[in-house]
């Protein structure tokens, strides 16, 4: 497996444990927030998404190393969306 394969699982895994603990508990740190990992650590915790974006590229600058999360977000829910051409 690739190291960038490897970087990708445990950012993947942490932002799945971050995201059951918001959901499970609203009081947690990560509830609502918008959170950043890179290299398998959380990096930026941010109250907007482009704040957390742009600590999350300053730094770690190659997006095959980071993840980022809507903590407490369903990300299981179905959205559906509608457009006229």
């Amino acid at each position: 497996m690739s190291t960038n394969g490897t970087v990708q699982q445990l950012n993947r895994a942490l932002a799945d444990q971050i995201n059951a603990e918001a959901r499970a508990n609203p009081r947690s740190l990560y509830a609502g927030k918008f959170v950043g990992i890179a290299n398998g650590q959380v990096v930026v915790v941010a109250d907007d998404a482009e704040e957390m974006v742009k600590r999350l590229r300053q730094i770690e600058p190659d997006p095959a190393k980071t993840f980022s999360v809507e903590a407490s977000r369903d990300y299981g829910e179905v959205i559906e969306i509608w457009s006229i051409f």
